[in-house]
């Protein structure tokens, strides 16, 4: 069976602490067919600040050590998270422009900046008040997000929700099903797609809706990713989000490679 998992990260992204070539070879004992690693490049800091610059050297280097040793074992395009673009169009062209770049997972990590910019894994969530603030603020720039050039498919919608975890009620996404339905319209108007990030196996129920919805606007082009900063939790969860996909009327998942996707059909 066809197997790919297309959101990982490696040593090269700030929270990662693992070199590509031991990815690439977990991933291999794993029988995987397909490893994407796509690490971070976020155009806010944790903070907020502006990091309008990306250097793409440290990842040349390891993925030239990880293609020699397993690039004839598994398929290991060239993938690049790429959080905020909307917010500089000068510095998402320049950055984008790396020759070779077969991905790019669009992703909103961070507050807007008029809401402080703060990434949302730092956001304090006291209340459910907090969590709607924080996501009115999410969908309006996945909004703008979605509109632009700027991805290929769009990263982990439901991002805010993995942090609420607090001693009140996390927000029924359905307050924000406009936003959602236009942000996956977009997408597939535009001929991108989505993803199924299935958080290292921990998200997968929440995803059931918006794959729903992704089909009924036109969505066709599906990925799949365990978001995996470590080996371990490499793979995880990615054959449950293929029966999802499934049972919502999909045929293929999509890998892609210079940008475009390139279909396998799940069996």
């Amino acid at each position: 069976m066809f197997f790919a998992d297309c959101h990982t990260h490696s040593s090269c992204s700030p929270d990662g602490s693992i070199p590509m070539a031991e990815m690439a070879r977990t991933a291999v004992q794993y029988g995987l067919s397909c490893l994407t690693l796509t690490d971070h490049c976020d155009l806010l800091s944790l903070e907020g600040e502006p990091t309008p610059t990306f250097d793409w050297s440290p990842l040349r280097v390891q993925r030239t050590e990880m293609l020699a040793r397993y690039g004839t074992q598994l398929d290991l395009p060239y993938g690049l998270e790429f959080g905020c673009g909307h917010l500089d169009p000068a510095a998402s062209d320049k950055i984008l422009a790396e020759p070779g770049l077969d991905f790019v997972i669009g992703s909103v990590h961070n507050l807007s900046p008029a809401a402080g910019g703060k990434d949302f894994y730092f956001v304090p969530y006291e209340s459910t008040e907090d969590c709607v603030r924080a996501l009115d603020d999410y969908f309006a720039s996945l909004l703008v997000l979605a509109a632009g050039p700027y991805y290929d498919v769009m990263g982990h919608i439901i991002y805010p929700l993995r942090y609420m975890t607090g001693d009140f009620d996390k927000p029924d996404l359905r307050r924000w099903r406009d936003e959602i339905h236009e942000i996956l319209r977009l997408a597939a108007e535009s001929g991108r797609g989505i993803e199924i990030n299935t958080w290292k196996g921990q998200t997968l129920g929440e995803w059931l809706p918006i794959v729903r919805e992704f089909r009924s606007v036109g969505g066709e082009f599906v990925t799949v990713g365990s978001d995996a900063h470590a080996t371990e939790p490499i793979g995880r969860g990615v054959r449950e989000a293929y029966q999802m996909m499934r049972d919502c009327g999909f045929r293929y998942v999509a890998v892609y490679h210079e940008r475009k996707p390139d279909m396998y059909k799940l069996d």
